[in-house]
């Protein structure tokens, strides 16, 4: 039973349950940091490196003046919110038994552009975000329902983003 359980939706529960083992024999091991390196490629384009893996592109759509070459910043975002959310569910899904056979995230956002593009004073983010999970599961909806409760209530990226987060940026 033990490894079958490991095996549901291709997550380790040993090694999940291995770090909820340390942090809870020692709290301090929860305090992590992150860190992304991004460097400014000509036009509009950049790449951000994180850890050792393959750096990831950024550039902007023909109508914001770039080549369209990649996912632009905002859309990154989405993606990144998408991908969280996406980990929250196989993590909470196995964790509680779920068996999950498909899941989906679809994600979009509303931009006024007129205060990136100088028109405009106030707010330049989005102005709200929409995602809709589609999850395919022999799990009954009440179960779904009590996943998606706990994902929406741990997801890292999302209480970020609805959460005002003190941003530094200092210019050396």
């Amino acid at each position: 039973m033990t490894s079958l359980r490991t095996q549901l939706n291709g997550v380790d529960l040993d090694a999940v349950g291995g770090l909820v083992a340390a942090v809870r024999d020692e709290p301090a091991r929860a305090r992590t940091t992150w860190a992304a390196h991004v460097t400014w490629d000509g036009a509009f384009t950049s790449t951000a490196t994180v850890r050792g893996f393959a750096p990831i592109p950024s550039d902007e759509p023909p109508a914001l003046g770039g080549g369209d070459t990649a996912p632009n910043p905002v859309e990154q975002l989405l993606g990144a919110l998408g991908n969280c959310l996406a980990v929250g569910y196989a993590a909470n899904a196995t964790v509680a038994g779920i068996e999950l056979r498909d899941l989906r995230v679809d994600l979009r956002g509303d931009l006024d552009l007129q205060v990136f593009l100088g028109l405009a004073e106030g707010h330049a983010g989005f102005d709200r975000i929409e995602a809709t999970v589609t999850i395919d599961s022999p799990a009954p909806r009440t179960a779904l329902e009590e996943l998606h409760a706990k994902v929406l209530a741990s997801s890292p990226v999302g209480h970020t983003l609805r959460h005002p987060v003190p941003v530094e940026v200092t210019l050396v």
